[in-house]
């Protein structure tokens, strides 16, 4: 008699368990709801607009940050993202991407109004001076470093290379892997605005 009283137990315990994950949504990429980093951003789009992360209240952002000259990564993940928002449909008005540079130097306001839109005219381009940068890269955990080359202007920079997505009230909730934006992005995204 005791024993079955422990396994009663413990099945309804597991089931217990189970209810409370079938309210949280399920998402492919890391969810990382409630994390105390991500909370603030303040730099200069494209068309010289001061852009804060409660301008895009409402909406969710896909965040990610990368340099005009990166040869693969950054380009790839820009096109998986537009391809996401294709996917989406007519909820992609309600995503906003924005890309935020990590070489300032180059990367100027007429630099990134080239090359962001190119891949989605909704993309926004961000930038600040090199002090704003570093703000925004360890207010979101990234990493990033110049890297000469053979003469002044061929550095590279090396940058972590993770995108957030942060919901529609302003907290950032989920990390995607650069290489999982086109597997992951648009499902996720869809979760997150309640349409999984």
């Amino acid at each position: 008699m005791t024993t079955i009283c422990h396994i009663s137990a413990a099945a309804l315990a597991a089931l217990a368990l189970a209810a409370c994950d079938g309210e949280a949504p399920k998402f492919r990429s890391t969810d990382i709801t409630g994390v105390d980093y991500g909370r603030s951003l303040e730099l200069t789009d494209q068309h010289g607009k001061l852009r804060r992360l409660e301008d895009f209240r409402g909406k969710a952002v896909v965040l990610f940050f990368g340099f005009t000259h990166c040869p693969d990564v950054c380009p790839t993940a820009l096109a998986d993202m537009a391809q996401a928002m294709r996917q989406l449909g007519v909820d992609a008005e309600r995503v906003q991407v924005l890309f935020v540079t990590v070489d300032p130097e180059r990367d100027t306001e007429e630099a990134l109004a080239k090359y962001v839109p190119a891949f989605d005219p909704r993309f926004l381009g961000l930038r600040g001076d090199l002090e704003a940068t570093r703000r925004a890269a360890q207010e979101f955990k990234v990493y990033f470093e110049k890297r000469p080359g053979k003469t002044p202007g061929e550095y590279s920079i090396d940058h972590s290379a993770q995108s957030y997505v942060i919901d529609p009230q302003g907290r950032v909730r989920l990390f995607v892997r650069h290489d999982r934006i086109a597997e992951d992005l648009a499902p996720d995204l869809r979760t997150l605005l309640g349409r999984g």
